[in-house]
């Protein structure tokens, strides 16, 4: 794209190129909105990464600033192919199960074995491009200033453009639902980019999903490797709550490899404000509160734990302190 295409973008302002730009988060809310004012997305399941272009050379950060570039290779040389010199990209690097959907725990399996072999970086979001900072300029301009950016990808390609539907945002929801994805992120055509949550980008989720910080593990009564569960907790108003145990979602080596994560992490008194009345934490080993894992599960129950937790994967991108319960608006 040449300087006078980018000129006649709404919005778009001449300025140097800018360090970390932190991304613009979603609100959690329990159903998606009406009005063909909104532009619906698919949420997918992986890291969410901000990605610079930069004379040639590649960086990616994660969501809170950390340098992951060493990670993704290959999804970095086709950036260095896109036809300009700089720009700043906002998407999702995912791995795909076999129907098709992204998962997160093909991705945290990938990571070791196969390196960034495989994965795709869907991107759905321009902050910057060639001289040109677009966080002013209107959604539906920027995304169509991406798609522009994109369109030479092959079907090979790990770039990938994250594509719309505009309105429609009940029935989007049920299909991306019964096809067994996470759900959909809805977001105002004319918003601009805020490095900030807000309410006018929105997720909607199908399943029950969030972070959690771990704050222990329990010693397996059946002689599992490595532990029987890790002990959850989120934080409310600066202090660390209980939220229940996960036992389930692991193989054996992750067992194993989680084990010797947590074990420099051992401390005699728990890390929760108030220490945990369930009977099952009998046999726990207090961790310090360093490390967060993203769980599924069906509920919250009066007490405040999760019921039917299913480990999913460490989340690395996350801070401990950013760890609450996530409710959705109404």
């Amino acid at each position: 794209m040449n300087s006078k295409e980018l000129q006649k973008i709404p919005g778009a302002r001449k300025a140097a190129m800018p360090g970390f730009v932190p991304p613009q988060l979603a609100t959690l809310m329990d159903k998606p909105p009406a009005g063909d004012e909104w532009l619906h997305e698919l949420k997918f399941d992986g890291y969410r990464m901000i990605c610079h272009l930069n004379r040639k050379k590649v960086t990616f950060w994660s969501r809170n600033g950390k340098d992951w570039t060493e990670r993704f290779p290959n999804v970095a040389k086709p950036v260095t192919a896109l036809g300009v010199s700089t720009a700043i990209l906002d998407g999702e690097i995912v791995a795909m199960d076999a129907a098709g959907r992204t998962s997160f725990q093909k991705l945290q399996q990938s990571f070791g074995k196969t390196g960034d072999a495989g994965l795709a970086f869907h991107i759905f979001d321009v902050i910057y491009l060639e001289g040109f900072l677009l966080t002013k300029t209107p959604l539906i301009n920027r995304k169509e200033t991406l798609e522009k950016l994109l369109k030479g990808q092959t079907k090979r390609s790990p770039l990938r453009y994250s594509d719309h539907v505009q309105g429609n945002g009940g029935a989007f929801f049920k299909q991306a639902c019964e096809y067994g994805l996470e759900g959909i992120v809805s977001k105002l055509a004319d918003s601009l980019y805020d490095s900030t949550r807000s309410k006018s980008w929105l997720k909607v989720k199908c399943l029950r999903r969030q972070e959690f910080v771990i704050a222990g593990y329990t010693i397996s009564d059946k002689g599992l490797p490595g532990f029987g569960s890790l002990i959850l907790g989120v934080y409310d108003k600066g202090k660390l709550v209980y939220a229940g145990r996960a036992g389930t979602g692991f193989s054996i080596k992750q067992r194993i490899t989680l084990r010797k994560k947590l074990d420099p992490l051992v401390q005699t008194t728990t890390p929760f404000a108030v220490k945990p009345k369930d009977p099952g934490l009998k046999r726990a080993v207090w961790t310090k509160p360093k490390l967060v894992g993203e769980v599924a599960f069906t509920e919250w129950t009066d007490e405040g734990s999760v019921r039917h937790p299913s480990f999913q994967g460490l989340r690395e991108d996350k801070k401990p302190r950013d760890v609450v319960r996530e409710e959705p608006v109404a």
